[in-house]
């Protein structure tokens, strides 16, 4: 497993990191043997940062069962405090900080992470929400730094809600952060334009997210697909007729498999590895197999130039499926 350098902190990860979400319930129930047994593997097989949240569901504490069994060095652990906003508020639109993020929340939510997932202190703790007009309301910045001089969380980041990548630039470039967490894929590569360069500039991490587009760029998707109703996917694919993502999954699989990849998962992984400024790039391993598959697919050589930025300008595909979710 090939690692970079994690921002200014120096410390190495994994390129390739264990995403937490489906630890949760999100793709559909396993059982905590099933979900710790997901964990070690993955440690196993040289990942070594895992991200997770308050808000995915029971997911740090199966990891917390993991690491009392984990016998080798203590991986990178990220995780995100719970925003209090009602239902699905400040996800697909900004709320106020305070509605999000009252004074004293982000170290009862820091506390809850550490006691669930039994450690000491916490690698990475972003905010699970984040829009610009909070940082004219400072407070809630220097509750993050007093847990980091605490020694409770070794490093501050920001999830961005979507594929805004624009609201993060001020803040990046203020230095008061160490790292992003952002939507980076074949079909939004926006990120490339403007983000993870800036953040290149000022030192700060990149993790990348929904590398897979939710599943979508592993070619799993048909028409008849059924999701289960508390399956986050339920709504996600259903933003246009669903062929229409169909046809453009199948025109890369014609174009690309298997003259450059294995097969679409393989490629969309090596897409978001190839530019150097991104850190790490996370996806649900909550099932060993899909673990040796991506973990097979980071170990592979980089794309070549030529057809990386083939598929970065005639793939891309802007579109913001979290609308299904939170606007509609």
């Amino acid at each position: 497993m090939k690692s970079n350098a994690f921002g200014r902190s120096g410390k190495q990860v994994s390129r390739l990191g264990f995403g937490a979400m489906g630890l949760g319930g999100a793709f559909g129930p396993y059982t905590d043997n099933e979900l710790v047994r997901s964990v070690l593997h993955s440690l196993e097989n040289g990942v070594n940062l895992i991200d997770t949240a308050r808000n995915y569901g029971e997911s740090e504490r199966i990891i917390g069962l993991a690491l009392r069994e984990w016998r080798g060095e203590a991986p990178f652990i990220a995780s995100k405090v719970q925003s209090k906003g009602p239902g699905n508020l400040g996800w697909g639109m900004p709320i106020p900080v305070e509605t999000a993020y009252p004074k004293g929340w982000l170290r009862e939510s820091t506390e809850i992470s550490l006691g669930q997932l039994g450690v000491e202190s916490i690698d990475l703790m972003q905010l699970h929400q984040y829009w610009p007009q909070w940082d004219q309301t400072g407070y809630w910045m220097e509750e993050l730094q007093q847990l980091k001089r605490e020694g409770k969380i070794k490093a501050i980041g920001i999830s961005l809600p979507d594929q805004r990548h624009d609201i993060a630039l001020s803040i990046i470039q203020s230095g008061q952060i160490d790292a992003v967490q952002t939507v980076f894929n074949i079909f939004d590569p926006l990120a490339l334009d403007c983000l993870i360069p800036i953040c290149q500039e000022h030192q700060v991490a990149v993790i990348a997210r929904c590398i897979l587009d939710e599943g979508g760029l592993t070619g799993f998707l048909r028409e008849d697909t059924v999701f289960e109703p508390d399956d986050f996917r339920a709504s996600y694919f259903d933003y246009m007729p669903r062929q229409v993502y169909i046809d453009r999954v199948n025109r890369l699989r014609e174009e690309y498999v298997p003259a450059y990849a294995n097969s679409l998962a393989e490629l969309a992984i090596r897409f978001v590895l190839h530019h150097p400024g991104v850190t790490t790039a996370i996806s649900s391993m909550h099932i060993p197999q899909y673990a040796d598959e991506n973990i097979a697919a980071a170990g592979r050589d980089p794309l070549p130039g030529e057809v990386f930025e083939q598929i970065r300008r005639h793939h891309r595909w802007v579109r913001n499926f979290y609308e299904t979710k939170y606007w509609w």
